[in-house]
């Protein structure tokens, strides 16, 4: 999806980037941040978690200013009751986004067309039994019948999928997150498989099975209304590459 054919194909775009570049990339995206967003930098403890921040936030400006043909430093975001981040619809028109980083990674979602969730983790063992108060009976009872080599796989599958979904459906954790079953399969196309707010809808949602750097596992629910939708790679090589030629 470039700009001038934004919503053709009902395409997603999707962009893994590194959180972690040298520091003068740092310096220069965090010219890019609102006041409230540098403040928030300035706020971390440790200089690693504060650039990552600043590296997220930056490249998430660089690149939704790619769509909107506007400087990065013009972007205006809003939050909903729930803090599900968007953009002022009434400066910048329809564009759904969703960002998700773990460790030195982040994964960014966009569409003009369908609302949408992201989400990635680094696979590492577990410390406790998360499942047991995060995933449903069934989900619990799917998980069971894995060995226990294939556990720690089906475990990231599930969570990032679930994950996906909560952020996709706008209501944070206010929605239980044992009211709806995700496959945990390693299934070409997941699925939601019952969702107690609207038992109807399921045919409404579309999860996809997202493969990103080794160890590191995601997912991307997407809000599709039964229509097609497709995903394209995207990379920052090609948004600087478009940014030089137009600016020749």
């Amino acid at each position: 999806m470039r700009p001038e054919t934004a919503g053709s194909d009902g395409i997603i775009d999707l962009w893994l980037f590194d959180l972690e570049p040298p520091l003068p990339y740092v310096h220069d995206l965090e010219r890019l941040l609102s006041g409230d967003e540098r403040t928030r930098a300035a706020a971390f403890v440790f200089d690693a978690d504060r650039n990552r921040y600043i590296a997220g936030r930056g490249r998430l400006r660089e690149i939704l200013a790619h769509y909107l043909g506007l400087p990065p430093q013009d972007i205006r975001f809003t939050y909903n009751e729930y803090g599900k981040p968007g953009l002022d619809a009434g400066l910048h028109g329809v564009l759904h986004f969703n960002l998700s980083h773990s460790a030195g990674l982040a994964l960014l979602a966009v569409s003009d067309r369908y609302s949408l969730g992201a989400d990635i983790e680094q696979v590492a063992p577990l410390k406790e039994d998360v499942a047991a108060y995060c995933f449903s009976d069934a989900e619990r009872r799917d998980l069971a019948a894995l060995s226990q080599d294939e556990y720690l796989d089906g475990f990231y599958r599930c969570w990032t999928r679930k994950e996906a979904f909560v952020k996709a459906h706008g209501e944070g954790l206010s929605l239980p997150l044992q009211s709806f079953d995700v496959s945990i399969g390693t299934e070409a196309a997941p699925l939601l498989k019952r969702l107690d707010s609207d038992p109807s809808g399921l045919r409404n949602w579309k999860l996809f099975n997202l493969a990103l750097a080794p160890g590191f596992a995601g997912a991307l629910a997407v809000l599709t209304g039964g229509r097609n939708s497709r995903l394209q790679w995207r990379s920052l090589e090609e948004l600087y590459a478009v940014s030089r030629a137009s600016s020749m």
